[in-house]
């Protein structure tokens, strides 16, 4: 087997998730929601963990779970008793600790720096087409509601007067985020998810002059970080899912660049 063969459905199933992940972490930047990703990146490693005790697909498991924490999230902070940020750390931090439990209840032995770092090179061809037909699914969906996404950024109060049902479309992009998660989780893991959707839109904001310019740079840029971080990883034998956050964040730094030296 040649290595195009062996590394092909890798580099298609990263830049499938890279493409997804641009327009979807342009809308968690401007509305400042990064930590909304990091909570349910998370809630994935429970549902890792809640899979192997059930002995369901593990797929099934981190999307049942990411989906439940999405709903929950939508539900307290249309309600807000504590600050978003010290609820959000709450949810992180505890549904990341069970996770970690469920995982070590297990009877199945599984290679938990794949969890938490990813391990791209197990993607196969035949995850490729289920792969497909969701980034198709999702980008629809942002570019179905895109015009209220961006209202709901800019002014939520704005938005409401409009009549753009702003709780509902929270709710919506927590349900997405929910399933980039699920897919991106194999690419760069748990702890790393987070970066993958926010560096490369921190990147294409300072390049951009319209927000849909953002979206598609922030998609080009994820996917360069993915060829970058697949090649430097087979060059040089380091872990694949930080060098494709290292690609993006050198990727960051250089469009930082021109401000800098002015």
């Amino acid at each position: 087997m040649s290595t195009f063969e062996l590394f092909w459905p890798a580099l298609a199933g990263g830049l499938l998730v890279a493409l997804v992940a641009g327009p979807l972490g342009s809308l968690l930047v401007w509305r400042r929601l990064a930590w909304f990703g990091d909570s349910l990146a998370h809630a994935a490693l429970l549902g890792v963990g809640l899979s192997l005790l059930l002995s369901i697909p593990g797929w099934a498991g981190i999307a049942g779970v990411c989906l439940v924490v999405a709903l929950l999230l939508g539900v307290l902070l249309q309600h807000p008793e504590l600050a978003s940020d010290t609820l959000l750390t709450i949810l992180s931090t505890t549904s990341l600790s069970l996770g970690l439990i469920a995982v070590s209840l297990s009877d199945v032995r599984v290679d938990l720096m794949a969890y938490l770092f990813g391990d791209l090179l197990s993607m196969e061809a035949s995850d490729l087409p289920w792969l497909f037909a969701g980034t198709i699914l999702l980008l629809g969906l942002l570019g179905w509601q895109w015009r209220n996404l961006l209202l709901a950024s800019i002014n939520e109060e704005m938005a409401e007067v409009d009549g753009v049902a702003v709780g509902r479309l929270r709710l919506l992009l927590l349900i997405l985020l929910a399933l980039v998660v699920t897919a991106a989780m194999k690419v760069v893991g748990v702890l790393l998810i987070t970066a993958l959707l926010v560096i490369p839109a921190a990147a294409a904001r300072r390049l951009s002059r319209t927000p849909e310019q953002m979206a598609v740079l922030a998609s080009l840029t994820g996917m360069l970080a993915v060829c970058a971080g697949l090649g430097s990883s087979l060059q040089w034998d380091i872990p694949l899912g930080p060098a494709i956050v290292v690609a993006a964040a050198a990727a960051f730094l250089l469009s930082r660049l021109p401000r800098m030296s002015s």
